[in-house]
């Protein structure tokens, strides 16, 4: 039972994190973890699966998809994702600096804990982090997209995005920014449960979602260390979007107001500045503590 508490309070993590963009759920999934057996289980969603259910052994369905394990992971992401939305609507109108100090910090100190997990480092483990960081950073400055609720383009959405939030380093939300989605799908269809936005997305999701699990559990068993390194480098790479002291560049279209950009600046040494600062550690730290807690876990086991 502590087990299927702890892995619903991941999942509350990783939940929590895909609603922010810029922060990776997969990154929460890997430290604390759970990527490696998540991949796995979704990945086993397959026709021997689907042999099992219909043919009434629900008891080997349940053990070769690891099923308690993703519901129990699953649940806490749908917590996350139903709960948070509300007050992350409210915190980034509020105190967005705050906010992003936060996860800075998360992020932060998770791309050490991410990196030490490469076995052995040579000079293709070294490329694939220079690459790593290079695209994300390319992601991080492009210009999104404009709002579409085409119900094809938010399947796209929900395949793109969700195959995003699981891997580590690559946000899922961010992604939808790009796409110009994010507020219509994660803040607006979510609050309001609006099923004509949610239910493509959601099939999509899907869709994208076991297709993509079967791609990366190969590419983890074969090229281990060289995935290490280019999720190491996303995460890296990502850094500049979660910068807490940044203004939105818009630009008008007509009569249409876009974001285009950011542009950076350096804060002022003063009380908020303070304040920030200590909220950046403590989301440091929190990572240090979760990191803590799932290697104690992994001894357990």
């Amino acid at each position: 039972m502590n087990q299927y508490i702890a892995n619903f309070f991941k999942g509350l993590g990783v939940g929590s994190a895909n609603v922010i963009p810029g922060v990776s759920g997969g990154t929460i999934a890997l430290i604390t973890g759970i990527f490696e057996r998540l991949i796995n289980a979704l990945k086993s969603c397959n026709l021997t699966a689907i042999k099992l259910f219909f043919t009434g052994k629900f008891k080997e369905f349940a053990q070769h998809i690891d099923l308690w394990f993703l519901v129990s992971v699953g649940s806490g992401v749908l917590v996350a994702i139903l709960s948070i939305a509300r007050l992350f609507e409210f915190l980034f109108a509020e105190y967005p600096i705050y906010l992003w100090s936060f996860f800075f910090g998360m992020i932060l100190v998770s791309i050490y804990y991410v990196g030490i997990t490469i076995e052995k480092f040579n000079w293709k483990v070294l490329g694939s982090f220079i690459i790593g960081t290079a695209i994300a950073l390319l992601i991080a400055f492009g210009t999104p997209a404009k709002e579409n609720s085409n119900f094809i383009y938010l399947m796209i959405c929900g395949a793109v995005a969700t195959c995003s939030m699981i891997l580590p380093g690559l946000s899922g939300s961010f992604v939808l920014v790009l796409m110009g989605n994010y507020q219509l799908i994660m803040i607006d269809a979510v609050n309001d449960l609006n099923l004509q936005i949610l239910l493509p997305v959601v099939i999509g999701g899907v869709v994208g979602l076991l297709a993509f699990s079967h791609l990366l559990s190969w590419i983890f068993k074969n090229y281990r260390d060289i995935t290490i390194a280019i999720l190491t480098g996303f995460i890296l790479g990502s850094m500049p979007i979660i910068w807490p002291w940044k203004n939105d560049v818009i630009t008008y279209f007509g009569s249409e107001a876009k974001v285009t950009g950011y542009e950076y600046y350096l804060p002022e040494l003063n009380l908020d500045f303070s304040i920030a600062l200590v909220i950046m550690l403590i989301g440091a730290a929190l990572i240090v503590l979760t990191e803590k807690m799932a290697k104690k876990g992994n001894n357990g086991q």
